[in-house]
């Protein structure tokens, strides 16, 4: 990826509904930095930041049928959520594929 392509990631990252505050805060940092002298450090934190918060697909799906999951997303979009991510992983998926986490992991290189 060029660097108008992760700009545009973490842009898109950090406007998801998915994305944690942490991961929006460092992602901001980053874009904040980038092009001064603070951007490798910035860079380094979104990174590790990016590292802590992808999620398995087994986590996402282990949430999406937990008691959590169904309180938070109702008992019919959480059964679909769910069936999404085991369509996921029986597509061979390893990685959550939100638009957080699909930005992280491009991030990453996973």
């Amino acid at each position: 990826m060029n660097q108008n392509e992760i700009i545009q990631t973490v842009k898109t990252m950090i406007a998801a509904p998915s994305c944690c505050q942490e991961l929006k805060d460092a992602g901001q940092k980053w874009l904040d930095a980038v092009g001064t002298a603070g951007e490798a450090a910035a860079w380094d934190a979104l990174l590790k930041e990016a590292r802590e918060d992808i999620c398995t697909i087994e986590h996402t799906l282990a949430f999406f049928e937990s008691e959590m999951g169904t309180k938070i997303f109702g008992a019919e979009k959480a059964k679909a959520l769910a069936a999404h991510a085991r369509d996921v992983i029986a597509k061979g998926g390893k990685w959550c594929d939100c638009t957080a986490c699909a930005a992280c992991a491009k991030i990453l290189g996973l």
